[in-house]
């Protein structure tokens, strides 16, 4: 029998760089809005007192960068006294952006090899290879590591909004380590929190029964909530709790800590549980494959999954800059398939559009900020962009492809 602990960690909207993911993901949403043919690559910095927005953009839109990304900064939390060092309304913002190379736009224009279809007219905006993944674990299928550690995220986000408990700060970070035998979940052996906080709440300031407190509050108002409906669920006596282990955290947030985009890509995706291709999610075009190809990823995936045909399948994808057709195409099935991964592969190819272009117009990826009042890509940018039942996603509707796989298996 096979024993042991998987850990995966999620972090809030708060934490510096998931302020730079979703400061990007803004930028993006404000373009696409307007021009949907928009080319974007934001980069974003936040420091005390700072928040610099560079990068290539090519559109015919006009945005408000600065109210922009000041209202992004006080959505999240930071505005007013508590705000600490990083205040929406007196941050410094910076903005230099400039036009994307003609160099990359000729490529992504125009690819290599089309013959004439339109949607092999856009070019892969980049080299690189993308991974997805699915497996049976949750009913989002994905691994139940970093599933708990989203809700955990998700849920202190929620309390500190909603003035459950008023004297939490934006800032913090979960991990969850779960234990596995067989490779199936079968603990929760240690749940992890660490969150920015006042230094004195109801007129306490001592440091140990400050932590005292957050932790049991955290417990009754995030970590039971987050798990209610889990089968599997952490017990105060079985499952270690471990709550601000410094001791306390006040300082935080861009006063605490710099941040930028593109640093949570573990977070944004499986948690470590799958491999992962290196490029960032946020602040991207969908021509950009780092970003809508691993999206097409997921979705072949969790179709493989959803259809019966593996309980856990990874598709890795490669592509070629200028080129629409991707370079490879691997599905690995970890032994659990039903077929062979050469047979899965073969399904893929048959079933799957795997063209940047073809991508984007499957998913709607150009349109979709527009059809969403002008946000979509900020929501998916903390939280992870995969599972997530609170956001209605393109790439985690697969009850249709997923039926015709399962039939062509059985053809």
């Amino acid at each position: 029998m096979s024993r042991y602990v998987f850990t995966s960690e999620s972090v809030t909207e708060g934490h510096p760089d998931k302020i730079c993911d979703q400061v990007s993901d803004a930028v993006l949403d404000a373009l696409l809005a307007q021009d949907p043919a928009s080319r974007v690559a934001c980069e974003t910095v936040v420091n005390t007192g700072l928040c610099l927005i560079t990068g290539e953009v090519t559109t015919t839109a006009k945005v408000d960068y600065i109210g922009l990304v000041r209202g992004v900064i006080e959505k999240i939390g930071y505005s007013g006294a508590r705000a600490g060092g990083f205040d929406a309304n007196s941050c410094a913002v910076l903005v230099a952006l400039d036009q994307q190379s003609p160099d990359i736009a000729q490529g992504v224009n125009e690819a290599d090899d089309h013959a004439g279809d339109p949607l092999d007219l856009v070019g892969a905006g980049d080299q690189g290879i993308m991974f997805g993944y699915a497996c049976n674990e949750t009913p989002e299928l994905m691994p139940l590591p970093i599933s708990l550690a989203h809700r955990l995220s998700r849920r202190l986000a929620e309390v500190r909004h909603n003035g459950t408990l008023p004297y939490l700060l934006p800032d913090g970070k979960t991990q969850v380590s779960v234990v596995y035998e067989n490779d199936q979940p079968v603990a929760i052996d240690t749940i992890l929190i660490s969150t920015q906080h006042i230094s004195e709440i109801d007129g306490v300031s001592e440091e140990k029964a400050i932590r005292e407190r957050i932790s049991a509050d955290l417990w009754a108002h995030v970590v039971e909530p987050a798990t209610a409906d889990l089968t599997l669920k952490p017990s105060k006596d079985g499952t270690r709790f471990l709550v601000n282990p410094t001791g306390k955290f006040v300082v935080g947030g861009p006063q605490g800590d710099a941040g930028l985009t593109g640093r949570k890509i573990i977070v944004d995706t499986y948690g470590g549980y799958a491999r992962h291709g290196g490029g960032a999610f946020s602040g991207k075009d969908p021509t950009k494959v780092d970003r809508s190809a691993a999206y097409a990823a997921r979705y072949v995936a969790k179709a493989i999954v959803a259809a019966g045909l593996a309980r856990k399948a990874e598709v890795q994808l490669s592509y070629a800059i200028g080129v629409a057709k991707p370079v490879s195409i691997l599905v690995e099935s970890f032994g659990t398939g039903v077929v062979s991964n050469d047979a899965l592969t073969a399904l893929v190819q048959d079933h799957f559009d795997l063209r940047p272009g073809a991508i984007i117009d499957t998913f709607s990826l150009r349109k979709l900020p527009q059809q969403r009042g002008g946000s979509f890509y900020q929501d998916v940018a903390a939280y992870g962009h995969f599972g997530r039942s609170d956001l209605n996603l393109p790439w985690e509707n697969v009850d249709a492809v997923a039926a015709t796989l399962k039939a062509a298996q059985a053809a």
